[in-house]
């Protein structure tokens, strides 16, 4: 797996191919928008019946971060769940996963908007953290040195399937949502141009980080 390193706020990063955040000096392990339970709300509110699979999946793409980095924090920021009842519905396989990922070091629950209150699964539940300079939050604001999730963020050049992507200026990291069954935001959408420079960069996610000009992804 090929990352792409660069340096934010006069910290060292690392984009991770996996659509995880990386610093090392701190030993932070970042993730965004995991969207635990997502079929089961689904088939809650009578959608369409998915296979309930995609919990586990996430877990299992975020336990190979955790064993690849060994971190001694995890900054989950924001939407972890689908919403709180998908919290509450988690299986006891599941609590047992996270429960075991949590065992010796700090996990960091930030809340989001699809769960803004605490979850009883352990970890420290915050509206959002500073660590140095820098701020990890759900949704992005106007501050310097913001790291959040929320948009989704997908891109794509020419000839290329669309990846989710991190979307990364001078002033923030807006990261790729992790969950299995998540959507995405064109990385070239207008929401996403109100909010970043110009001279942007795409950190496309799969085989290896992919870094390119925000302004060369498609429309799409």
């Amino acid at each position: 797996m090929t990352d792409h390193v660069f340096t934010f706020c006069k910290t060292d990063l690392a984009a991770r191919a996996d659509g995880t955040l990386w610093w090392a000096a701190e030993r932070i392990l970042c993730v965004s928008d995991l969207h635990l339970g997502k079929s089961e709300r689904i088939a809650r509110r009578g959608g369409t019946l998915l296979p309930p699979y995609e919990t586990r999946e996430t877990l299992w793409r975020l336990e190979a971060a955790i064993d690849a980095t060994n971190p001694a924090t995890v900054i989950c920021l924001g939407d972890s769940f689908d919403d709180l009842g998908a919290a509450r519905a988690i299986s006891d396989d599941t609590r047992a996963t996270l429960t075991r990922l949590q065992a010796g070091r700090d996990w960091i629950w930030i809340e989001g908007n699809h769960d803004p209150g605490p979850v009883e699964l352990g970890g420290t539940h915050m509206a959002d953290l500073k660590r140095g300079p820098l701020t990890f939050r759900h949704i992005a604001t106007s501050e310097t040195g913001e790291i959040s999730g929320h948009y989704h963020p997908k891109g794509a050049i020419a000839g290329a399937t669309r990846r989710p992507c991190f979307l990364i200026d001078a002033a923030r990291i807006i990261m790729p949502a992790f969950g299995a069954y998540t959507g995405g935001l064109s990385a070239r959408d207008d929401v996403l141009a109100a909010i970043m420079e110009p001279t942007a960069i795409a950190v496309l996610t799969g085989k290896s980080a992919l870094p390119v000009p925000l302004k060369s992804c498609l429309k799409r």
